[in-house]
């Protein structure tokens, strides 16, 4: 009889790690070399695609991969995800227009679609319940110190080298990943037979398509029109899918999942507290640059105790899961995060460096705890057949969350923006642009400073009470889920 091959938990996690690192640092390597890409391919018309094609096609192919995983193997689906994204690397590096890199960038979020569901569902897979938040939280990681190495390396590439090599450099690292994932992870898993679920999964792309680009158009007036066009659209094919998916005899989400409370309940959590951090992380490095006048690398020096304390965060949640419920730790993990976005939405203009540091700390645990127990709070309250398109949602709830507020972000900022500089004839919005940047803001007049950074600290403020908003909303939200999965589990006949 042949013997079955074990998984080298060791080496799996270091591909899981290795790939997920890959993924964090390509989204701020390639901010950092925009610029002269820009002035490279003379894009800038098109160049809030490169990221927003990225964005879009990662997140249609999120779902599709974690049913496939859950049919076919997570092997299979990651070792084809890292592939799909190194061929969309290497078409990336060898561009010369702004379309073909727009493009190549498309297939690179086909590919990058796989890696961060897959990996947790891996983890899910190799470790056990009591160890997977620690281990999530090391693999999260990945993105706080890929948020401080990608603009150094970046920097460093763009200077030495050629914008192309930003992209070529995932080519070595893909391959060590690839290797480690065919060689060292085994599963004992038999591809399942029913048929596809083709109309499901084009449904599902439809909707996700028209509710991205309705969330990229918020706020844009003068194409208000399209916007209600992608809504619509967003809508009906939403209807489309619940309709498919009810008839599908495997259905690439089974519907069935919403009727958990607790599995809906930490989904909207997750993508309610990624709303919060997606303003935290963008915003604060704004405010260190504006109104402190800090270079852009002390700006994001300003967030990274957040992706510190992330990972104490993580294995804090795993001590706390052995004996607590999921929701109880949530609460204290929103509270968390609720005292320190309300902090940053009442800091005085004047307020030190140091005091950012110890905010960031702050919220990054509870970040680190709500975005740990929703993961592996959905991932155990479903099915072992289901962990994959279970995980995948979760991400696919993040990424939504992230991409709608930061288009609300956007409103809130502009309106204020607007009203801040109406009734003063010597203030333009094209100078709160030149704030921003410390080194375009020393061509403002000395005089003109203080005013526009009275505007730019309420805008700041704005953000934040909105994400005070939002971790208040995912309070109440828990409570309520928290209540209905204990009356559930109450009237729920033990044998």
């Amino acid at each position: 009889m042949r013997q079955k091959k074990q998984t080298n938990v060791a080496l799996t996690t270091a591909a899981i790690f290795i790939a997920t690192f890959m993924a964090a640092i390509e989204g701020t390597i390639v901010s950092t070399a925009m610029p002269t890409i820009i002035g490279s391919l003379n894009g800038i018309a098109l160049m809030n695609w490169v990221f927003s094609i990225y964005l879009l096609t990662s997140s249609i192919a999120t779902p599709i991969y974690g049913k496939l995983s859950d049919r076919i193997g997570r092997k299979p689906v990651f070792i084809v995800g890292i592939v799909i994204f190194l061929i969309g690397s290497t078409l990336a590096g060898l561009s010369h227009t702004m379309l073909t890199l727009i493009l190549a960038r498309a297939l690179q979020g086909i590919g990058a679609g796989a890696i961060q569901p897959v990996t947790f569902t891996m983890i899910a897979d190799i470790y056990p319940y009591e160890k997977r938040a620690k281990v999530l939280g090391l693999n999260g990681s990945a993105w706080g110190i890929a948020s401080i190495i990608a603009p150094l390396l970046g920097g460093y590439i763009v200077q030495h080298l050629s914008w192309h090599w930003i992209f070529f450099i995932n080519i070595p690292v893909g391959i060590i990943t690839l290797l480690l994932a065919i060689f060292f992870f085994h599963e004992d898993r038999e591809a399942e037979k029913a048929p596809i679920d083709v109309w499901g999964s084009a449904t599902l792309s439809v909707f996700l398509l028209a509710l991205m680009l309705f969330a990229q158009g918020l706020g844009t007036a003068s194409n208000l029109w399209l916007n209600a066009l992608w809504l619509v659209l967003a809508a009906v094919a939403g209807w489309g899918f619940v309709v498919v998916e009810k008839k599908a005899t495997d259905p690439l989400i089974p519907l069935k999942l919403f009727k958990n409370n607790l599995f809906l309940g930490q989904n909207i959590v997750a993508a309610l507290v990624s709303g919060v951090l997606i303003g935290f992380e963008v915003y604060t490095p704004m405010w260190m640059q504006g109104i402190l006048g800090l270079p852009a690398t002390m700006g994001g020096f300003a967030v990274t105790p957040s992706s510190v304390m992330w990972i104490f965060g993580s294995f804090l949640a795993g001590r706390l899961l052995v004996s607590m419920s999921a929701p109880r730790i949530v609460g204290g993990s929103l509270i968390i995060t609720l005292i320190g976005i309300g902090v940053l939405g009442f800091l005085p203009l004047g307020t030190p460096f140091w005091v950012f540091l110890l905010v960031a700390a702050f919220l990054g645990s509870g970040f680190g705890i709500s975005i740990t127990t929703t993961t592996v709070t959905v991932q155990n309250v479903v099915d072992e057949d289901e962990i994959g398109i279970a995980t995948s949602l979760n991400t696919l709830s993040r990424t939504i969350g992230q991409t709608l507020m930061m288009s609300i972000f956007g409103i809130i900022q502009n309106a204020i923006f607007a009203r801040g500089i109406q009734g003063n004839p010597h203030l333009k919005l094209s100078m709160l642009n030149q704030l921003i940047n410390p080194e375009t803001a020393k061509q403002i007049s000395a005089s003109l400073l203080p005013q526009l950074r009275e505007i730019l600290l309420t805008a700041m403020h704005g953000v934040y009470h909105t994400g005070v908003i939002l971790a208040v909303l995912a309070l109440v939200l828990n409570f309520w889920t928290a209540h209905r999965h204990q009356q559930a589990a109450a009237t729920t006949p033990t044998h």
